[in-house]
């Protein structure tokens, strides 16, 4: 079942998630239902607060960024053939390598992108939708995706990566997503 998106101004997204239980209701229909709701949306990931869960889980398909590159834009990427993956009381061990811009956009802040800095590397670690635990690192647009979502369980949110002079810039924009006065292709939850 496609879920609804939170919009930009809806308490859920700056709260910080709670790790769960293998025993979370419904949590296997949840995940189901987060991964068609990403792919509906057109998404490459989706944190449990952007469907009104404030609970540590995300998905990420970065898969279908990396297959999507030509083969020299491959090249910046090395180590990094994407991941389909399921990221539950995910936790940052550590981030290295030097911050690099990339243009991110959120379903829940949608039309609006912009070049965000985030360290080359990340290591997490996590639980998978079976509840086996995981220590990983992950590298390059993988690593972007992951950041991206895991912010969402930190109740934070891209654009607060942007100078102040640049969050003024897109006040007007934010705050007319933030009233529903936005069109998207997918269903979205305004707070009122």
């Amino acid at each position: 079942m496609i879920l609804p998106i939170v919009a930009y101004g809806h308490p859920v997204l700056r709260k910080v998630a709670e790790d769960i239980t293998p025993d979370y209701p419904q949590l296997q229909q949840l995940i189901a239902n987060m991964w068609e709701t990403m792919y509906g949306s057109s998404g490459v990931g989706l944190a449990a607060p952007q469907v009104n869960k404030p609970i540590r889980l995300f998905v990420v398909d970065s898969e279908q960024i990396i297959n999507n590159l030509e083969e020299d834009e491959k090249a910046d990427y090395p180590g990094d053939n994407g991941v389909k993956q399921v990221f539950i009381n995910a936790h940052i061990v550590e981030t290295e390598g030097d911050e690099w811009p990339y243009s991110e956009g959120c379903l829940s802040i949608p039309k609006i992108r912009e070049d965000v800095y985030r360290p080359e590397v990340i290591r997490l670690r996590y639980v998978d939708e079976n509840f086996q635990p995981h220590e990983r690192t992950f590298h390059g647009i993988t690593a972007r995706v992951i950041f991206h979502e895991y912010d969402h369980t930190e109740g934070k949110l891209f654009i607060d990566y942007l100078k102040p002079l640049k969050r003024r810039m897109l006040k007007g924009k934010l705050e007319d997503i933030s009233k529903g006065k936005i069109n998207t292709d997918y269903k979205m939850i305004f707070h009122k």
